[in-house]
């Protein structure tokens, strides 16, 4: 620590406040050090990285009760001048490593120079991700070898490490081991090392080592792995930004659409889980070389992948049999939080020492993926009752608020995300994402992803000449059922309505049943997309799981209404909060409490892996959550059959009404229009 006497010069850091004296000729970056403000540094003070960048400020500050002199700080140096002509270095700016302080000085420390910088995540709870990830990158200069101190060079190595950066043990896998003498000799005895630490490691391990002062960054994948889609964020660890993005079908969709047919498969078929298994973790590689080669950099860079995902990807991403979590009671070989070796994984694309983490799972049917939306969304932080909805195949669902958190899951099955949908296919440019029908006219108009115009704007053909109009996906889909209750298509128990009960031409008869005609490019070779009878019952099967789970744990928490409505999923962003209330997706609230938060799992995965303190955190969080099981709990059937309706058959929606009238029509058994009243609410 300074001394602190008023003969030395003050030195104060903002933002954080942190202030002491030190002694004339002080570089900023050692009073940074010895004061414990936030300063980055990669190579260790020597003029390289760059990393430790301040930008002084001159003048009088009655607030610190100090005048900065121009000549607070030493004179702009060869150092700095060097690198400002081959590099650029912003005006204002001075390297902490080369500025020395001359008296009393006034710091700013951008947040670009932040070791621990906020990440702002731009959603509706601007969560921020404290950068503080398991792996960092390390210069270090090391003793050449001595025949008089006969020390090995990764002895020597694990000194330096210790005098220079604080760093008390250290491993390496043997790969990097045999690498260390050429790369410490190539560099003139200085290396660049990737050190990780986990939050549960005694010791740093070396991942990569570069001969001398390695300018390139190192990068994580963060992963969602759902029973339909496989979305990876490629992120670079040093400042949390998401390099590149994507995502790809789960290849076990072949081996059946929901979780519980591919634990079925798994019991049938001796080896399905092994081979279940190698299909998706080919997939994750294929989709890190993907990732890579969109952000141009090296997939052995990749230092570290963290996963979440529900209990059955879990198990079969871990290569071990699920069939425990298809019979009661549900159990999990694991629960907690894993770290392994990728390798473990057969990850060969990424770095041969890449290291992985899975968030920890709830409960044997709510994994780490609900885990990772209660990191991302803290409800446990929350005033309000909030209810968070992880829209996909199986729906994870999160209530509470600072006093108690509940969790489960519902099986909602892949119509959501366009899978058991007549003309339903993933997001992807050329299908339909937002859908309105005129409720006079039964005309409909649409929207593609890859267009922002609706179909019925002039230019729209144009516009969509290069994807087409291929099909609808899950938030298509979802409006599309919604618009056709609303303009009296659809009745509330779920039946499609014929052209002479409805006035329109558009309704299609399909045998006993009836279909919508939303689109139809068959003159000239294009795809005919209708909504059928068969799609309406999908989705009623779907968001009546849904419902019946957010019920569930409203009863035990003894409440009928919630303060708050979270959205999350992978096309959590696209849904359409008055859409989802229409179909009785979601329990009634005002509209304007009803949010998305995007891909709240995938979000989650991030933060886990640029903070070791949010891994701690989540498994802290994680034991205090109390599971409700679905699938045994007694009326959970009762609810599934009342939420079957559009919206509900029992349950009063007052806010809905208050916005909406829905018209009281029945088409049951083909008998005619009741005269198309309307009601309001249901």
């Amino acid at each position: 620590m300074p001394a602190d006497t008023a003969a030395d010069p003050l030195v104060v850091f903002t933002p954080s406040g942190k202030r002491g004296h030190f002694p004339v000729g002080t570089p900023v970056l050692t009073a940074a050090r010895q004061l414990g403000v936030d300063l980055d540094s990669v190579c260790g003070g020597r003029g390289i990285c760059s990393k430790c960048q301040i930008t002084p400020a001159y003048g009088d500050f009655a607030k610190h009760g100090v005048h900065v002199a121009a000549d607070a700080l030493s004179d702009w140096n060869s150092v700095e001048d060097r690198y400002d002509r081959i590099r650029g270095l912003p005006k204002g700016r001075r390297l902490g490593c080369q500025a020395c302080v001359q008296g009393d000085v006034v710091i700013d420390v951008p947040s670009e120079s932040q070791v621990h910088r906020q990440v702002v995540r731009k959603a509706a709870s601007d969560r921020t991700i404290v950068m503080d990830p398991a792996t960092h990158l390390y210069y270090v200069e090391v003793a050449e070898p001595d025949m008089h101190e006969p020390t090995g060079d990764f002895e020597r190595l694990g000194f330096a490490l210790r005098d220079q950066w604080g760093v008390d043990r250290v491993t390496a896998p043997l790969p990097v081991l045999r690498r260390l003498q050429p790369a410490l000799r190539k560099g003139g005895w200085a290396v660049t090392v990737a050190l990780h630490k986990g939050h549960r490691d005694e010791a740093h391990r070396i991942l990569d080592i570069w001969p001398g002062f390695y300018e390139g960054r190192i990068y994580g994948l963060a992963i969602d792995l759902g029973s339909t889609t496989i979305a990876a964020h490629l992120t670079d660890l040093r400042n949390g930004t998401v390099k590149a993005s994507a995502g790809v079908m789960n290849p076990q969709i072949r081996f059946g659409e929901d979780l519980m047919s591919r634990v079925s498969y798994a019991m049938m078929n001796p080896g399905g889980d092994i081979e279940m298994t190698r299909v998706v973790r080919e997939a994750i590689d294929a989709l890190a070389v993907e990732l890579a080669t969109e952000a141009q950099i090296d997939a052995r860079d990749i230092m570290e992948v963290v996963f979440v995902c529900n209990p059955v990807m879990h198990h079969l991403l871990l290569g071990i049999d699920p069939v425990e979590l298809g019979q009661a009671p549900f159990a999990l070989a694991t629960s907690n939080s894993l770290s392994l070796d990728a390798t473990e994984l057969d990850l060969t694309a990424l770095n041969p020492a890449a290291r992985v983490f899975i968030l920890p799972c709830i409960a044997g049917h709510v994994g780490a993926d609900a885990a990772a939306v209660a990191l991302a969304e803290a409800p446990e932080m929350s005033e309000d009752l909030v209810l968070i909805v992880d829209v996909g195949t199986n729906a994870e669902i999160l209530l509470g608020n600072t006093t108690r958190v509940l969790a489960c899951s519902s099986p909602t099955g892949p119509a959501f995300e366009g899978a058991q949908i007549s003309a339903g296919q993933r997001a992807a440019p050329g299908a339909i994402e937002r859908v309105e029908i005129d409720p006079v006219t039964k005309e409909p108009r649409f929207r593609v992803i890859g267009s922002d115009l609706w179909s019925d704007a002039p230019g729209f053909d144009a516009a969509t000449a290069t994807t087409g109009i291929t099909g609808i996906c899950g938030s298509g889909i979802i409006e599309a059922v919604a618009e056709m209750r609303m303009a009296g298509l659809v009745d509330a128990k779920g039946l499609i309505g014929s052209a002479e009960q409805t006035g329109s031409p558009r309704m299609v008869a399909e045998g006993r049943t009836h279909s919508y005609l939303l689109h139809d490019a068959s003159p000239t070779g294009g795809p005919r997309i209708l909504v059928t009878q068969g799609d309406i019952r999908a989705i009623q099967l779907a968001k009546s799981a849904l419902y019946a789970g957010a019920r569930l744990l409203m009863d035990e928490m003894g409440v009928d209404h919630v303060d708050r409505v979270t959205l999350a999923g992978a096309f959590g962003a696209h849904i359409s909060p008055r859409h989802a209330m229409v179909l009785g997706m979601i329990p009634d609230a005002p509209l304007d409490k009803v949010t998305s938060a995007g891909n709240a799992a995938g979000t989650g995965a991030r933060i886990a892996l640029c903070s070791v303190a949010a891994r701690t955190a989540i498994e802290a969080t994680v034991r205090k959550i109390t599971k409700v099981e679905t699938a045994i709990a007694p009326r959970f059937q009762e609810h599934f059959v009342n939420a079957n309706a559009i919206p509900h058959a029992t349950d009063p929606f007052p806010y809905l009404a208050g916005i909406v009238s829905l018209p009281d029509v029945s088409f049951n058994q083909g008998g005619g229009n009741d005269g198309g009243r309307r009601r309001r609410g249901r």
